[in-house]
């Protein structure tokens, strides 16, 4: 992996042949990372009034977020839909947090993507991996693009 000074945060870069390697499950730990970092830039960016910035990083947030929307199994029953509407309420107050260029909103989603991603982290430590090698590298198409998609 590599490391790149962009926008006053450490941001990690992955070859198309390390993030083919990584799960499904390690992809969306990633994500979730991404969105927490971005998230963070863009309160960073607020406070600094660097408002550009700001919305291109809260733009950033919004699209793993859908990326993580589109990535869910909705055959796992209601759970699923309950994480569809987190993922659909993040997505909306972060489109009036950057409408209003509000820190408050933003660290609401900070909350919520923190807590999904202690709760996934958590069950990738308990969870058993059963899938073949071959299934893991045949990623999604969202998990596919989802870090070298700049």
């Amino acid at each position: 992996m590599n490391g790149k000074k962009l926008g006053g945060s450490l941001v990690t870069l992955i070859s198309k042949e390390a993030l083919h390697k990584k799960s499904p499950q390690e992809i969306t730990a990633l994500l979730y990372e991404a969105c927490i970092n971005n998230l963070e830039d863009a309160k960073t960016a607020i406070n600094e009034k660097d408002f550009v910035l700001a919305n291109e990083k809260l733009q950033k947030s919004n699209d793993i977020l859908e990326r993580l929307g589109g990535g869910i199994n909705y055959e796992a029953g209601i759970i699923a839909d309950q994480l569809d509407t987190v993922y659909n309420y993040m997505a909306d107050r972060l489109v009036q947090a950057n409408y209003n260029k509000d820190v408050t909103a933003i660290e609401e989603v900070i909350k919520l993507v923190t807590e999904l991603s202690s709760a996934w982290h958590e069950a990738m430590k308990k969870s058993k991996d059963s899938q073949p090698k071959t299934m893991k590298q045949k990623a999604n198409a969202y998990e596919q693009m989802a870090i070298y998609d700049n």
